[in-house]
């Protein structure tokens, strides 16, 4: 039966017209993630309209292929410009660029691309392997235990905003209330619509995206008259030649650096609303920990680059892991996908693989291919990358906010949309200049949907409230949760050298095996007694060293 799936699915993925259309993807997200300011996330959501008349598996192939694509284009910007071309690739500028500078763009540029390749691979050999079994206990959740994992999603995206967790918070309910706006899918009573038609149906959920992303980032690139005339370099005629050879010995000599920041990227892409921003800082500061010369870094060092490159490109396959075994996306663009999986009528769950097997697998071959497609695009894209960066940003917004607008209002043929991105786009480019995280509030308008549900199925099973905190999955969600929103002052006393900061990692091991022993088994009693054995451990140790 696997066998049979997984060559349909090979035929779905091999014929010409989907590996035709994934080359134009790749090609697509390396120039987007080239290019300043237009973010992977905005990227895939363009291009979701033009998947809705495909199939479902060429269409999520596609949005594959764009989403890889601009994960790897991003290090062209950051090594030739010194400015990330995303958010996922601001650390590989710290060494990229000097080493640029000092005359071997080539070689940064191979590093980057061998880096990234081997990033992608390593958490798609992850996500082929551990999204079933995920999937399978993801069967024993129930509506209580589905409601803490969004409430969790949500306080992990605010903690990492860092200090400004109040911020995060505010933004994360805003999205909360947006996804309120329109008819109660439980009820059927109209909320928030005063009146009006057009909110009866609520906001279009790509409507929103497009305009706290895309348009508010492109009111941010050009809103200072002079950087808007300006193009991104000013250069003539840059030749430059990706030095693949070397790049292939370099990262044989440093392979633990290239799987320790892979395993980090797909954690951090598992934790929902991370993002490669968040693996690719943390990859950088490990690799720089783990060195015997931590001061070289930021002068030019093979690691500084291998590094961020390795754990962002493995960001989407620990992101798009809990999308398929759970439902749940792992960052913003696996939350375009999920909305892709809904257009196409297919709801992501614990279900998901067993029900729509040849989809699943091709949603895996087509992350596969993908990365190989990338490795040989890259060399083109590169001087393609080059004219680009002539253009003036000011033509360069006017062309994507273009395209937004139609994409959007190809939706529903309805105004009514257009105007959601203009109205959105002004508030996200108010929460930017305020300081506010823009991701918790998209993760609010996703899950929003999903925790009212299963608050209502909840409650209409029982009223009594105990479930929430005695059903074991759901009692995990909410200890960890609570961890997660206060690892923003842990951080802060930390650095202070207050000493309680020694008992937070191992009282959380302690903690969390309690609901690990409730769910019974074989193999969870004995994961339980390890956390608690090794949390006590370190618990003494951290007592005796305090």
């Amino acid at each position: 039966m696997v066998l049979d799936n997984l060559l349909l699915a090979f035929a779905e993925i091999g014929n010409l017209t989907t590996l035709v259309l994934m080359v134009v993807g790749v090609a697509a997200g390396l120039l987007a993630g080239s290019i300043p300011g237009f973010t992977i996330a905005m990227a895939v959501v363009l291009t979701l309209p033009f998947t809705f008349s495909m199939p479902a598996s060429q269409g999520l192939a596609v949005m594959v292929s764009v989403l890889v694509g601009g994960l790897s284009g991003g290090l062209m910007s950051g090594i030739l410009t010194g400015i990330p071309g995303t958010p996922s690739s601001v650390a590989t500028t710290f060494d990229g660029f000097p080493m640029a500078r000092q005359g071997r763009p080539g070689f940064a540029l191979g590093l980057g691309v061998w880096s990234s390749f081997c990033g992608g691979m390593i958490s798609a050999c992850i996500l082929v392997l551990f999204a079933p079994q995920l999937a399978r206990v993801g069967l024993e959740f129930q509506p209580w235990d589905f409601f803490m994992l969004v409430i969790f999603a949500l306080t992990v995206t605010a903690s990492l905003a860092g200090r400004h967790l109040i911020k995060g918070l505010i933004a994360g309910a805003v999205g909360l209330f947006i996804r309120t706006v329109g008819e109660d899918e439980a009820v059927g009573m109209a909320r928030f619509n005063f009146g009006n038609d057009e909110l009866l149906g609520g906001f279009d959920f790509i409507a929103v995206l497009i305009g706290l992303f895309a348009f508010s980032q492109l009111l941010s690139d050009v809103r200072d008259p002079a950087a808007a005339k300006r193009a991104l370099t000013d250069r003539g005629n840059i030749r430059i030649r990706i030095e693949h050879v070397n790049a292939i010995k370099a990262l044989f000599k440093r392979w633990t650096t290239v799987i320790r920041s892979s395993l980090i990227g797909v954690f951090v892409g598992i934790l929902p609303g991370a993002g490669g921003s968040i693996a690719n800082i943390l990859a950088y500061d490990q690799a720089k920990k783990a060195s015997k010369d931590p001061d070289s870094f930021g002068t030019g060092v093979p690691e500084g680059i291998i590094a961020p490159e390795s754990s962002n490109n493995a960001v989407e396959g620990g992101a798009l892991t809990p999308l398929m075994a759970l439902g749940i996306p792992g960052d913003v663009t696996a939350a375009i996908m999920l909305g892709a999986l809904l257009i196409h009528d297919v709801v992501p769950g614990p279900t998901f693989i067993a029900e729509e097997p040849v989809l699943a697998y091709s949603i895996f071959i087509a992350f596969f291919a993908a990365n190989f497609i990338m490795l040989g695009l890259q060399s083109m894209m590169l001087r393609v990358f080059v004219l680009v960066t002539r253009i003036p940003m000011y033509v360069l917004a006017a062309v994507i906010l273009a395209f937004s607008s139609i994409g959007v209002f190809a939706l529903n043929n309805i105004t009514f949309d257009v105007w959601t991105l203009f109205w959105f786009g002004l508030l996200g480019f108010a929460m930017r200049q305020a300081g506010f995280p823009l991701a918790p509030m998209i993760l609010g308008v996703v899950l929003g949907n999903i925790a009212e549900l299963n608050l209502s199925r909840a409650l209409a099973i029982t009223t009594d409230p105990l479930p929430f905190f005695t059903r074991p999955w759901a009692l995990f969600f909410l200890l960890i949760a609570i961890y997660s929103a206060m690892f923003p002052w842990f951080q802060e006393q930390r650095e202070k050298g207050v000493r309680w900061t020694r008992f937070y990692g191992p009282s959380l091991l302690v903690i969390v095996s309690l609901p690990l022993f409730m769910m019974g088994g074989q193999v969870r009693p004995v994961l339980a007694t390890i956390a608690l054995l090794l949390g006590a451990f370190l618990l003494f140790r951290s007592w005796k060293a305090a």
